[in-house]
């Protein structure tokens, strides 16, 4: 783990030259996740159930109980791993995947978050050194057209940038309803974890939400990740349908997981009030 000076950490609009390390950020931190997620289904009792039944035909046809067994949960492996949501580890997109150079911010002059540790301390973030971003190629990405109703339905990216190098991003979708948000993916990297960086690009994302009307944030999390669940719940988020309000009964019909195999749940949706 290495020692993180906040003051110095810009929070930013994703541009094109970063996609590939903010790829590379997710991939990292979606690791092993796709595997958690399979297992999450393969260990529901309906599924279970449904195994056990095809075992069972399987056992008329094939002398060995052992293959009979193992057959349908390989078919169900392979099956999940091809209809898995192919998002590059976004889950909660509303998309089955991410326009990252939809996404990606074209102005002159950089967008950014405000560092609320700036503001605390009286410090200003170094100036910014071209250094080589985690995952760069240092291949030069071909530019697309982008229209603007693309760039409105892409939603954006945020990234935390000290000193020319990615350390964590959010992603956030675009706006399907008014004063309501989606925050999909939130990631950190590995060295810079347990430091705050987290906290800082959501905390700061609910200042710029609030700024510009928004007064309820959703956070979609994988199902298996107890470490996100965790997080959430101690930023002062909410799992959705732990409350018995009316109000909350109509958002559970309108914000519902992302959902695989029998309908089982891929994520947990958290929310908060701002």
């Amino acid at each position: 783990m290495v020692r993180l000076d906040l003051n110095q950490v810009v929070m930013r609009r994703m541009k094109e030259d970063d996609i590939e390390a903010v790829k590379a950020l997710i991939k990292e931190g979606s690791e092993g996740t796709e595997n958690r997620l399979i297992l999450h289904i393969l260990t529901r009792p309906l599924c279970l159930f449904t195994l056990a039944v095809f075992s069972s035909v399987l056992r008329c046809l094939v002398h060995s109980f052992i293959l009979a067994l193992a057959i349908p949960v390989f078919l169900l492996i392979v099956f999940l791993k091809i209809t898995m949501p192919r998002s590059t580890g976004v889950l909660g997109s509303s998309r089955p995947y991410w326009d990252y150079v939809g996404s990606s911010y074209r102005g002159s002059q950089d967008e950014i978050l405000q560092n609320p540790y700036c503001r605390i301390s009286g410090k200003t973030p170094g100036s910014k050194k071209q250094r080589r971003k985690i995952g760069s190629t240092g291949k030069e990405m071909p530019s697309e057209e982008v229209t603007a109703e693309r760039e409105q339905a892409a939603g954006q990216v945020w990234v935390a940038d000290c000193e020319g190098e990615i350390l964590g991003c959010i992603f956030q979708e675009s706006e399907t309803r008014p004063g309501f948000r989606r925050i999909c993916r939130l990631v950190t990297g590995c060295w810079y974890r347990r430091e705050g960086l987290g906290r800082m690009l959501v905390q700061s994302l609910e200042q710029r939400e609030l700024e510009t009307g928004t007064h309820r944030l959703y956070a979609h999390v994988p199902y298996p990740s107890k470490l996100g669940e965790a997080f959430f719940k101690k930023v002062g988020y909410r799992q959705l349908g732990e409350g018995t309000d009316e109000e909350d009964e109509d958002e559970i019909k309108t914000e519902t997981p992302e959902r695989g195999f029998m309908g089982y749940p891929l994520t947990k949706v958290f929310y908060k009030d701002l």
